[in-house]
């Protein structure tokens, strides 16, 4: 009876110890599975995340990634030195009209319109290209007009906003799109270019 019951005992025994290694073995095939997925999952991240960027371009043609640049100088109307050019260069040719027995302020009307046409050309010549015509450009030549010509500055943007429908205006104009060119070059107006000659050889005074 004794022995029966050792028996009984070592096999109890032998029956724990097997669940208990098969336990260990499933608990470290599972584990290993686990790490197995964690790896390819790892491995897929970077890829997924490439393709996703593919697919996404691929889907709006012509979309490329924003390039980083250097911060540019917006081009955009500098309108203390552009005044002060266009100032400078007004002066000198309401000199040179008094000079020749022309006062600007005195003059017919005709000639004031047109000397207005002068100074928005001169003003387009020595601003950027991407500002001319703008109303910023207009209002300061306008304002500029006004006090070099004695005409009203709702009459000199008038003036400007008209320029296309007068031949005579745009012959000022281009008189002094050319003469400003050729003063930030060169210091002096040619004749041909200059203030006087565009409005004297255009009215008759």
């Amino acid at each position: 009876m004794h022995q029966t019951w050792y028996q009984e005992l070592n096999a109890m025994v032998f029956s724990v110890v097997a669940v208990t290694q098969i336990g260990l073995l499933l608990l470290v095939g599972l584990l290993g599975v686990r790490m197995y997925s964690l790896s390819r999952r790892e491995l897929a991240g970077p890829q997924g995340v490439i393709s996703s960027s593919r697919s996404d371009c691929a889907l709006v043609p012509g979309k490329r990634p924003r390039k980083q640049t250097k911060d540019k100088r917006p081009l955009a109307l500098d309108r203390a030195e552009l005044s002060s050019k266009l100032h400078i260069l007004a002066g000198l040719q309401e000199r040179d009209c008094q000079l020749k027995g022309l006062n600007l302020t005195e003059a017919p009307q005709a000639v004031r319109t047109y000397a207005t046409a002068w100074l928005y050309g001169a003003s387009c010549s020595l601003c950027p290209k991407v500002v001319r015509h703008s109303d910023g450009l207009a209002g300061m030549v306008a304002g500029i007009a006004s006090r070099k010509t004695g005409m009203r500055q709702s009459e000199a943007i008038q003036t400007i906003s008209t320029l296309t429908s007068s031949s005579i205006l745009l012959a000022c104009y281009r008189a002094g799109l050319e003469g400003a060119e050729f003063w930030e070059e060169n210091h002096h107006v040619p004749e041909p270019s200059s203030l006087y000659e565009a409005v004297t050889s255009n009215a008759f005074i």
